[in-house]
């Protein structure tokens, strides 16, 4: 077997066989979910040839292949004695990959985050006019501007109830349904004069009780804002609907589920989950506190100094729902607010760059990537321009530390959650304090970043290696007019797969994409669900889950579109492919149909990679200058070296 020499060693370089719960592929990656990741030798991974890179993400370890993964894949399964070619599960009896912590806080608050920093801004901004004196908080204006900031967090655990029961797999509206309990307001008005009785009396935990539900005492609490309650409760609804559409006869099915779910769900959120995760999340808020006031500083240089690499591999998933929960319970949260500066040290390094860089490709990259990054979008200047030079990156971590500790220093904490960057200052504004200390301490802090981040990388962030693989920058050559590939000079022209907007690769939240390790070209937001073919030629590979496609062109270029990010993990959901392995294709011809709606509300990007994978044989691609483009425009030249 041509693979099976890279596939023991892969084995062996992943702690063994009997350090493998699972191990399934997707387009251009293994992905393996280890027992003891501390077991693998990295290092002798990334040098093995016919492996890209390795990346540690979401739970997974993932050994990027490229375009021959099945077959290394086959070859890895035959290597390690497995039973079948499908994933292997030493902890659910293998098909299906256990979701982690992290996919499933990131996909229920995705898709909520946008228009959750937007209200949050409005909010911000109102602050700040305030204080400044520019509105009263008498007005008509004021009250308006204050509602719309106010919406959606008020109402928050109605936006959760859609996004985590959809994950969980049950009916969307049950869930809002929920948490629309949860808020209803008749409900607050119910808790004065006397309660009937006071359940854990002399405890932490002392409730008075004002109403019963068939005889059974009900606590009523605030749930306006919450988080952790509605999580909770969708989940246990998602299990109750399912067994129910088991149960239940179909012909009835429709109406009689959402009833008796709803019947059953509701009042149980009210007894039992809604004291108890309320509960839970006083006392994560009080913990992260205490943690917090051992040293504000080092939590501060932490937070701050890792916020970047928490970023890159997802982990700071993990900490979003700490601080809403913080920001719900105590009013403010220390947890995000340490991280505030660490963005502008990156675009310190960023602009260092752009000014000492004589590598014209890098130096069209660092100007828009330091614009993205002053608004808090720093994916471009991370993937495109820091993490591929190294010492950059490592500059601009230590100057977010710094920015951290003084943040910490100056116990800066939000107060709301709002923008990114520089629309991140509002939320720093105290509603009782106005302009305080914390909010000056977050200014100092920015400034501190960006200054440490632009010296250090000026005096000591670039080496001699400062190139970056990306091939040319958009815009950075004319269209030449050709409609036609010309093999007999050496150069085949590439069509857009997509309408849509195109977008620096480097812009790829995936860092093995965005620095061109598997193949040179350009990132496209499609704006419709189709995927027309680039080029006339042949499917070299159609993934099971329909998310991406190779194609080989009749001249010889190896093209692979891979629809979004960890789309695989969606198993095929909202994809419809036309076409087959093998099939013959020609340019323009439709050959992926998917939901851009049902992916982003599941909780995924769908920015997508246009690129050519036998890169070795091209130079660099000459990109078109269009930002908009429409499906069939040119996209790209290729030149054979």
């Amino acid at each position: 077997m041509k693979y099976e020499q890279l596939a023991k060693d892969i084995l062996q370089n992943v702690g063994g066989k009997e350090n493998v719960n699972s191990v399934v592929h997707c387009i251009t990656r293994l992905r393996f979910k280890l027992k003891d990741e501390g077991k693998a030798n990295t290092d002798a991974l990334k040098n093995l040839e016919g492996v890209v890179t390795v990346m540690k993400s979401g739970g997974q370890y993932q050994v990027v292949i490229g375009n021959h993964v099945p077959d290394v894949y086959k070859a890895v399964v035959n290597a390690g004695g497995f039973q079948s070619q499908s994933p292997v599960d030493a902890n659910d009896g293998g098909g299906k990959q256990k979701t982690s912590f992290i996919d499933i806080i990131s996909s229920i608050f995705t898709p909520v985050l946008g228009v959750l920093a937007a209200t949050g801004m409005i909010k911000g901004l109102v602050a700040l006019f305030v204080a400044l004196g520019w509105l009263k908080n008498t007005t008509g204006t004021y009250h308006i501007l204050n509602a719309i900031g106010d919406s959606l967090f008020y109402f928050f655990p109605i936006f959760l109830g859609y996004t985590a029961i959809k994950k969980f797999g049950g009916s969307h509206f049950i869930g809002m349904a929920i948490g629309a309990s949860l808020v209803y307001p008749t409900l607050t008005t119910l808790t004065t004069g006397e309660p009937i009785t006071t359940l854990f009396s002399g405890s932490v935990f002392q409730s008075p009780v004002y109403i019963t539900f068939l005889g059974i005492p009900v606590i009523l609490m605030s749930y306006a804002s919450s988080v952790i309650p509605i999580i909770v409760a969708s989940y246990f609804a998602a299990k109750v609907e399912k067994f129910l559409k088991k149960v239940i006869p179909d012909v009835v099915k429709a109406f009689v589920v959402p009833f008796l779910t709803l019947l059953i769900v509701v009042p149980i959120t009210f007894i039992v989950i809604g004291p108890i995760a309320t509960w839970a999340g006083v006392l994560l808020g009080q913990a992260t506190l205490w943690l917090y006031h051992l040293s504000p500083m080092i939590a501060g240089l932490f937070v701050g100094g890792l916020w970047q690499v928490f970023v890159i591999f997802g982990l700071h998933w993990g900490l979003v729902p700490i601080a809403i929960n913080n920001l719900t319970v105590n009013g403010a949260d220390p947890v995000l607010g340490t991280m505030f500066a660490a963005s502008f040290a990156q675009i310190g390094a960023v602009l260092a760059v752009w000014l000492r860089t004589k590598d014209q490709k890098i130096k069209s990259l660092s100007l828009p990537a330091f614009i993205s990054g002053f608004f808090g979008v720093t994916e471009p200047a991370i993937y495109g321009i820091t993490l591929p030079l190294k010492r950059p990156f490592i500059i601009s971590c230590i100057g977010g530390a710094a920015g951290g500790a003084i943040l910490g220093f100056m116990e800066s904490q939000i107060y709301m959650v709002g923008g990114l960057g520089i629309f991140g200052i509002p939320t720093y504004i105290s509603p009782k304090g106005g302009l305080d200390a914390g909010f000056w301490g977050s200014i100092f802090a920015m400034i501190v970043g960006f200054i440490f981040g632009f010296i250090l990388t000026w005096l000591f962030g670039m080496g001699k290696n400062n190139t970056a693989n990306q091939g040319k920058k958009i815009g950075e050559s004319k269209p030449t007019g050709e409609t036609q590939s010309n093999p007999s000079q050496g150069y085949e022209l590439l069509f857009s797969p997509f309408n849509g907007e195109v977008k620096a690769l480097s812009s790829i939240q995936d860092a093995v994409f965005a620095s061109g390790a598997l193949g040179l070209g350009v990132a496209i937001e499609p704006a419709e669900g189709k995927l027309y073919s680039p080029v006339s030629g042949t499917v070299s590979a159609l993934f099971p889950t329909n998310h991406a496609i190779g194609i080989t062109s009749d001249h010889g270029a190896e093209i692979l579109v891979h629809i979004g990010m960890d789309t695989v993990q969606l198993e095929g959901k909202f994809f419809t492919a036309h076409v087959t392995q093998d099939a013959r294709v020609e340019k323009g011809q439709l050959l992926i149909e998917f939901d851009i709606q049902g992916i982003q509300s599941a909780g995924y990007i769908v920015t997508t990679p246009v690129i050519v994978t036998n890169k070795q044989h091209y130079h660099p691609p000459m990109i078109t200058e269009q930002r908009q483009i429409k499906a069939g425009d040119r996209l790209f030249e290729l030149k054979k070296r």
